[in-house]
């Protein structure tokens, strides 16, 4: 059960988490990333993902709703 446990099966990423590495590598966190994973970020880094990851989508809508 361990061995299963142990191999992760790697899904295709979503357009999130496209945009969520688009950022990471914006403001230069990917190295961290790929070196402790995302839990190795702290909560202010994560938030300020997150809150760009919202600003970005709600740009989008936006221009979206104008076409």
């Amino acid at each position: 059960m361990e061995d299963i446990m142990a191999e992760k099966k790697k899904k295709a990423p979503t357009p999130e988490d496209l945009m969520k590495m688009e950022i990471a590598e914006e403001l230069g966190l990917m190295d961290k990333v790929e070196e402790l994973g995302w839990g190795g970020l702290t909560a202010k880094e994560t938030g300020r993902i997150g809150g760009l990851m919202t600003a970005k989508k709600k740009q989008r809508k936006k221009q979206n709703a104008k076409l």
